[in-house]
């Protein structure tokens, strides 16, 4: 691999792999009303993001494969509104299916030789996408939702209790 590409992947898939441990420190604890706290009709509360979680990563997860294992692959885009994570009843069940699938996403990169990272696929709406693309747009995704999960628990758990510590602060969940 080049070296440039090495230095653009290589921190990103530390990420990719921190990521569910990061949520399950974060979430493990969290009661059941933080985690299904909506701070408005259009927004997503915490189980909802995690949900929005599995369906992206079934999606790479897929992707991935795809890049690694064909030439320039055709590969779909991502629809919202999908089953925002499956049949899974909660933030917690659906965390673990997160990780589960994150660690095979992160098994299929750590095994692949150090070339792959130059492999295309065909994003129907991005045409042609290297993996290491991939794997840093999905570095990006997991921050992005990172903070966003973080922003709704400190808006419910801790905030409405900080009394005039309250104006140091300014959750937008």
């Amino acid at each position: 691999m080049q070296p440039a590409l090495a230095l653009e992947v290589q921190p990103a898939i530390a990420l990719l792999e921190k990521t569910p441990l990061v949520l399950e420190t974060l979430l493990h604890a969290a009661p059941a009303e933080v985690l299904e706290w909506k701070p408005s009709a259009e927004r997503w509360s915490i189980r909802e993001v995690v949900a929005h979680l599995v369906d992206l990563e079934t999606l790479f997860v897929e992707r991935v494969r795809r890049i690694l294992r064909e030439e320039a692959p055709q590969l779909p885009g991502f629809t919202p509104g999908g089953s925002l994570g499956g049949p899974f009843r909660d933030a917690i069940d659906r965390l673990v299916r997160f990780a589960v699938l994150r660690g095979e996403l992160v098994g299929l990169v750590k095994d692949a030789p150090a070339s792959a990272a130059a492999r295309t696929g065909i994003h129907e709406e991005l045409g042609r996408i290297t993996l290491a693309q991939t794997l840093n747009e999905l570095a990006n995704h997991d921050l992005g939702h990172l903070r966003q999960i973080a922003e709704l628990y400190r808006a419910r758990a801790f905030y409405p209790n900080a009394g005039p510590f309250q104006r140091y602060s300014n959750p937008q969940p």
